[in-house]
């Protein structure tokens, strides 16, 4: 049974990287015997900058639990994920693995080193690199999770594929934030949209896809975001945050809150080009509209927090009914590695009142000074 999950890109060799997870039945499926079940993660790798070419494929183990929620970084030493591990019947916590990019990226036999955290932890992200200018040399990837309403827990993974037992991860890091409201309490289901009594899901319990990571210059910085509820307006709106020195001490460097004056805001994912611009792109809906795509930024000059006017990307042409609430949360905003200029964003819209029948948006757009 497939399973949707985030595509990236490997801006090294401008490599696709497909994950993809699936049920693979070991013997005779029996659901009163999860032991008889094994569930895998398979990864594949493009041979070549053709992303519709061939791949090197690769299935990696998880026995009888379930990996959930599957997102991957690309990182110098390796591919990063994060999972959310369930049990036939309980939530055990998050999992981080790394992948051995060169054996993968060489079509060599690879494997994975993998920690398995404690039910208090959930929806990590890994950091995933943008631009040519790459993270020191052996330096860590990095780890993010929306921990409580005021704090962000920073981890760090280093993986040693010759020796093992030099591979670590460390942490929690804690980064205090401003205060904010998760949307949609206690259900998590309140995104208004036109013509149905659907709600849908704002997920605003963790941080949306991708936590990217740059090199601008002299500093290192991650961006994140993530939904929340405006102090007035409509029930969900846009948190983001720029965090310095990852590697040392990790520093808030800006963060702010982006509102439409009529619109749920939610779903946000968030980039940054080469010259330090960062853009957000969202799903917008309201009691009198479909839901539908747009998206803001900032460059650097802008007063720190602040991002600019929102633009539009599709209006939206139906609602989701049916009962079905979940939205969009494996949208995601790139950056072309062509130019290390154009943001692709990609999430899903619906061309008419249904369910089970999403379509896939794709808009790009860069700021005038990126060239």
């Amino acid at each position: 049974i497939p399973v949707r999950g985030p595509r990236t890109r490997d801006p090294s060799r401008k490599s696709a990287v497909l994950l993809r997870c699936n049920f693979r039945v070991q013997g005779r499926p029996d659901r009163r015997d999860s032991s008889r079940v094994a569930l895998a993660s398979n990864v594949s790798v493009s041979t070549s900058s053709d992303a519709t070419g061939s791949y090197n494929r690769y299935e990696f183990d998880f026995g009888a639990n379930f990996p959930d929620y599957p997102k991957f970084g690309v990182w110098p030493d390796a591919y990063y994920a994060s999972y959310n591990m369930f049990g036939p019947t309980t939530f055990i916590g998050a999992k981080v693995c790394a992948y051995n990019r060169a054996h993968m990226l060489a079509g060599l036999s690879a494997n994975a080193h993998c920690f398995q955290r404690s039910a208090n932890d959930f929806s990590f992200l890994p950091s995933d690199l943008d631009g040519t200018s790459l993270a020191a040399a052996g330096e860590p990837n990095f780890f993010v999770e929306l921990f409580t309403t005021t704090t962000l827990h920073l981890f760090k993974f280093h993986v040693d594929f010759v020796t093992p037992a030099n591979t670590k991860f460390s942490g929690p890091t804690t980064v205090t934030v401003n205060s904010f409201t998760e949307p949609c309490v206690p259900t998590g289901v309140c995104i208004p949209q036109s013509g149905t009594g659907t709600k849908l899901d704002s997920l605003g319990d963790r941080l949306m896809f991708r936590l990217a990571y740059r090199h601008v210059g002299t500093h290192e910085s991650l961006v994140a975001a993530h939904s929340v509820k405006p102090t007035t307006g409509p029930v969900s709106a846009v948190r983001w945050y720029e965090i310095r020195s990852p590697n040392a001490t990790p520093t808030v460097f800006q963060q702010g809150t982006f509102s439409l004056s009529t619109l749920a805001a939610w779903m946000p994912s968030i980039g940054m080009d080469e010259l330090g611009d960062i853009a957000v792109g969202f799903s917008k809906s309201s009691n009198t509209t479909h839901p539908g795509l747009g998206y803001t930024g900032r460059i650097p000059t802008d007063p720190a927090g602040m991002m600019e006017s929102a633009a539009n990307i599709f209006v939206g042409a139906g609602s989701q009914n049916g009962g079905l609430t979940r939205w969009g949360d494996y949208s995601s905003i790139s950056i072309d590695p062509t130019d290390d200029c154009t943001f692709w964003y990609t999430n899903e819209y619906i061309p008419s009142n249904g369910k089970f029948n999403w379509h896939t948006r794709l808009a790009s757009f860069k700021f005038t000074a990126c060239h």
